[in-house]
């Protein structure tokens, strides 16, 4: 599955350790999906990461250390197409990341633009919750025949113990 995280995710992930966006980078990074970035995305990311009004949240070797990673980890797209279709110009750079990327995904928490927009081409729009449900491990349902087993072998080992 190809994946585009988008900036404000990224940095939710440094400053909200163990939530959503933190828990999907995570999952980037056990190999549970491919993660398209470009030079577009991490100038922003750099830019983002010291605002003022972040500086006070993200740690700068954190935010040095999640670009480095993305760099050399993530898959690198590019040239961008010029695509002009979110109410934000300044999303639109995603867009034409998925485009050329091939995304399947491109997660953000931009409610009012990116996630109105839903899907464009064969790339769905969706927040980090939504994502997570995609990458949770399934776990496997026992059979009721399976589960009597579990329960009889625990009883019977339960026996020999007293």
């Amino acid at each position: 599955m190809r994946v585009i995280l988008d900036t404000n995710i990224l940095c939710s992930a440094l400053i909200t350790p163990d939530g959503p966006s933190d828990r999907l980078y995570r999952a980037w990074r056990e190999g549970r999906f491919e993660l398209l970035t470009s030079d577009e995305q991490l100038d922003e990311f750099r830019r983002v990461t010291r605002y003022p009004r972040l500086r006070q949240y993200i740690e700068p070797s954190a935010a040095g250390t999640m670009c480095n990673e993305l760099r050399e980890l993530a898959t690198i797209v590019g040239p961008l197409p010029l695509v002009e279709i979110s109410r934000d110009p300044a999303d639109n750079f995603l867009l034409s990341m998925a485009q050329a990327g091939k995304a399947d995904l491109l997660v953000t928490g931009d409610k009012h633009d990116l996630l109105s927009i839903g899907t464009f081409e064969h790339t769905r729009i969706v927040s980090a919750r939504q994502m997570l449900e995609e990458v949770r491990p399934r776990r496997k349902r026992r059979s009721k025949s399976t589960a009597t087993n579990h329960k009889s072998r625990s009883r019977a080992r339960g026996a020999r113990l007293s």
